[in-house]
């Protein structure tokens, strides 16, 4: 567990305001854990997309949706999980973050049965991790190690179902297509000289 207070003195100061310090401080005491219980594990590796938040090294925040198909997160250990990076648009927005600022949330929702759990931590990213070989289209491996693991209230999520998985999810059985924005003048001859999108002009 982090040895760093849940609550800072924003947190406070509202919880105050609200007079919601006691069940603040009753759900740290009740929720708050920071290795993987059987039900955490159950709704992360059957997650087909969550949230992820990132800040540079000035604190300036980012935030990512990753998806793909249910089993391409993995608890891998009592307190770490770890997903691929897939071929994007380029920019390693969040992991660049992660290379100089490795603390991170993770926003897991189930939109069919509400409910909801973050996870907060410290990524690495890896090219050589042996992960890699076990899915079907990364670059690159992130492992997470939680320092605090904790449910959210799901009475605000909106009840919705999947009508269809993305045709870029890759898998051992679907290759994806190449977007079509990468085919744009506008953008073809920028493309890397390497990878799935890669540019062969001169």
């Amino acid at each position: 567990m982090s040895e760093d207070p849940l609550y800072h003195d924003g947190n406070r100061t509202l919880q105050d305001q609200f007079d919601s310090r006691r069940i603040a401080d009753r759900l740290e005491e009740v929720t708050l854990h920071d290795t993987f219980m059987p039900h955490d594990v159950d709704m992360i590796e059957n997650a087909e997309m969550f949230f992820l938040a990132t800040a540079d090294a000035e604190g300036r925040p980012d935030v990512s949706y990753k998806g793909g198909l249910a089993g391409f997160v993995r608890v891998v250990s009592e307190d770490t999980l770890a997903f691929p990076h897939y071929d994007g648009n380029g920019m390693f927005k969040s992991l660049g973050n992660v290379i100089v600022n490795p603390h991170v949330g993770l926003l897991f929702i189930d939109f069919e049965q509400p409910n909801r759990t973050r996870v907060q931590g410290t990524a690495s990213v890896s090219a050589d991790d042996p992960l890699l070989a076990e899915f079907p289209g990364a670059q690159l491996i992130i492992r997470v190690k939680a320092e605090r693991i904790f449910p959210n209230c799901p009475r605000y999520i909106h009840r919705m179902q999947l009508v269809e998985h993305s045709v870029y999810a890759p898998s051992a059985q679907n290759e994806p297509p190449e977007p079509d924005w990468k085919q744009m003048p506008v953008f073809k001859e920028h493309l890397p000289k390497t990878g799935p999108a890669k540019f062969e002009g001169d």
